[in-house]
């Protein structure tokens, strides 16, 4: 009998906020490859449908907006309830095997799930909101932390991709490690293998003779885009021509326009806002370096993009990302908020075209033989063989919840706050 995944993830594209949608949709494309049955239940975009196939993935959106202009955690709320409806409707028809949670937004569905129909939950924890933010400061914080813990307390094993999440997990949930397993993110280097002549859309913004160098990611403190501006007058001042081309929105677009203006390279950034997939594609490939100076970064699936599109890629030190960019050998990697040494990092490539090539050859057989999504689905795939074994020999609600837990309560250290009815 065909094994059943149901997939809960606030973002699925075309709704893409961030690197999440991306992972739940290629993780999701390998495991129905694979011989599972796999239904995502997300929250619904423009110019979608209720239900539709995305190759062999079932994926269902669930109807959010009533309210013209609800609370975020009223919307959260609003769209566990409607994962719920879908999810129980799914499982009476025919039962799902496992439950894979995707980050701190469907933890109340998972918890039911799991709860009310024995469904053993794996979740995947993509980032932290203590890490995002760099401590809990405020009720809202508090709100998501406390959700956070309680998804990796209610799941008998939990994902995430980097050695430096294992650590944050156990630092932040008193999480015991062989509750935790680090699979990696992955990318597909096929995807950039088409016919393309560069030079049209190159010559959109820069000639032929000036370097780009590309960010993707939301613009939010924690990416450090304000970090590459610092850097940029010195990477100007011996490449007069650079351009900064800015992929991505978020709350801090104005601020880094602001800040832009103020050091007197407005001319030299660029802000593309959202690109569909295909175009983003293409910015790559004209690319002379992806440059990634994120301040937190649990993982940095956007590095592995731009490894896997031949593009040279400049790091900061933050987080997962030094798990697979390896300095002077995969990319560069600098220190974290240090504009200086970001400058240096993207200078050395410039300068340096045979070290370039070096680390675009070298970092393109990294991704194609280790970061590719086959082997992580494998991996993914191990997992939930495992957790099946061992809820047929103890049960779903048996002892696997168990060992996070009076230590987990007491490890944020926060007082409670009231959920929003």
């Amino acid at each position: 009998m065909t094994k059943r995944v149901l997939m809960l993830s606030w973002e699925y594209p075309p709704r893409v906020i961030g690197g999440l949608a991306r992972v739940v949709w290629a993780l999701s494309k390998e495991i129905a490859v694979a011989g599972w049955e796999v239904h995502v239940v997300t929250a619904d975009h423009p110019g979608t449908y209720e239900h539709e196939m995305d190759g062999l993935v079932h994926v269902h959106r669930v109807k959010t907006q009533t309210d013209p202009n609800p609370d975020f955690l009223s919307w959260v709320n609003r769209l566990n309830f409607g994962m719920l409806q879908y999810a129980i409707q799914l499982h009476r028809k025919n039962p799902f095997d496992i439950i894979h949670a995707h980050d701190w937004m469907v933890t109340d569905a998972a918890w039911v799930m799991k709860s009310g129909f024995g469904v053993p939950v794996i979740a995947t924890i993509h980032a932290t909101e203590a890490g995002r933010m760099t401590g809990v400061h405020t009720e809202m914080q508090n709100y998501i932390h406390q959700a956070e813990w309680r998804l990796t307390f209610e799941s008998w094993e939990v994902i995430v991709n980097s050695q430096h999440m294992h650590a944050e997990l156990q630092r932040l949930f008193g999480m015991p490690k062989d509750k935790i397993v680090v699979i990696p993110n992955g990318t597909d280097p096929e995807i950039f293998d088409f016919e393309f002549d560069p030079k049209p859309l190159r010559n959109r913004y820069a000639a032929p003779h000036e370097p780009i160098i590309l960010f993707v990611g939301r613009l939010v403190q924690e990416k450090g885009v304000q970090i590459m501006f610092n850097a940029a007058p010195a990477v100007i001042s011996e490449f007069p021509g650079a351009k900064f081309l800015i992929v991505g929105t978020g709350y801090h677009m104005e601020e880094l326009r602001r800040q832009a203006y103020a050091l007197g390279i407005d001319h030299h950034v660029r802000f593309l806002g959202y690109v569909s997939d295909d175009d983003l594609k293409h910015l790559y490939k004209v690319a002379d370096i992806v440059c990634i100076p994120s301040l937190y970064e649990p993982f940095g699936i956007v590095a592995l993009e731009g490894m896997a599109a031949n593009v040279p890629v400049v790091t900061s030190d933050s987080g997962g990302l030094t798990d697979f960019v390896e300095h002077m050998v995969t990319g560069l990697t600098t220190y974290a908020g240090d504009a200086g040494s970001l400058a240096w990092g993207l200078l050395e490539v410039l300068r340096n075209p045979d070290l370039a090539s070096r680390l675009r050859k070298d970092a393109y057989e990294k991704v194609r033989h280790i970061y590719n999504w086959k082997v992580i689905a494998k991996r993914t795939l191990e997992v939930y063989e495992k957790v099946l074994i061992e809820a047929s020999q103890i049960g779903s609600d048996g002892v696997a919840s168990t060992p996070a837990a009076p230590t987990a309560v007491a490890a944020p250290a926060l007082s409670p706050i009231k959920r929003v009815k």
